[in-house]
């Protein structure tokens, strides 16, 4: 019996368009999704045809965070985050981020990392690894490499819900969806070499962060997944009840 794969990947001219579609647990980060997608990724990276990725998704979220469901271990988990991060930032083709739907917690993290990224009116976003008694250790360095500190300092801390026109206003998000179009003409008219060195221009904060701070970053993450506050917020998040500390 063959498995579905939960990336699916196209081409449109010169811009591979991979699409995550795991509606099942709302495009989670499993080890399997990141595994596919930075697959995918790596193969785009080596085709002389490529010219930009396209990061979509099907159902009505982008991408709700780490599976909480999924067992192997936090550390795991946060690693293979962090290499995901890396395949994004390193990459010469640019990455595009398109989210008609909900980014939560690490689903954010993907969205920063990506080069441009556009949102649909229907779009929400929010940090919710606080109130999980977790921290955004991880996909704290594209974030932080991308968006005003004040605001992130903001949601970090509380959690909030915010729609498309304040993720761009931020910076977490470059525009609003009708911006997607007039972005792959531009990219479809650039060169590869241009593109390359443009991008390396852009994306070295982020390049600078995750080879400063990935592994020390990732072994926070891990701790606070294993930690018993952790497990409260985590057997709340799927009891849909409120934490022990919630008031």
């Amino acid at each position: 019996m063959t498995t579905a794969s939960v990336v699916h990947r196209e081409h449109d001219r010169g811009v591979a368009v991979l699409t995550l579609d795991s509606p099942e647990n709302r495009n989670a980060l499993s080890s399997r999704l990141v595994g596919e997608l930075s697959a995918a990724l790596d193969d785009a990276r080596s085709d002389p045809g490529t010219r930009a990725v396209l990061l979509t998704h099907t159902g009505g979220t982008f991408c709700a965070g780490a599976d909480l469901r999924e067992g192997g271990g936090p550390a795991k988990g946060t690693a293979l985050l962090v290499e995901l991060l890396r395949a994004i930032a390193e990459s010469p083709k640019p990455v595009i981020a398109e989210v008609r739907g909900h980014a939560r917690a690490g689903g954010l993290g993907l969205v920063a990392a990506c080069d441009i990224a556009v949102a649909g009116p229907d779009a929400t976003f929010a940090f919710t690894e606080a109130r999980l008694g977790l921290a955004p250790a991880v996909i704290s360095m594209p974030v932080l490499a991308r968006t005003d500190p004040r605001a992130v300092s903001r949601y970090f801390l509380t959690g909030e819900t915010f729609g498309p026109d304040e993720a761009v206003r931020i910076g977490l998000v470059t525009a609003r969806e009708d911006a997607l179009e007039p972005v792959l003409r531009g990219l479809r008219a650039s060169s590869p070499q241009g593109l390359a060195e443009s991008k390396a221009l852009t994306a070295a904060p982020l390049r600078t962060a995750l080879a400063d701070r990935g592994a020390e970053l990732s072994e926070v993450s891990a701790r606070l997944f294993s930690s018993d506050e952790a497990a409260e917020g985590m057997r709340a998040f799927l009891e849909r009840r409120k934490p022990s500390w919630a008031s």
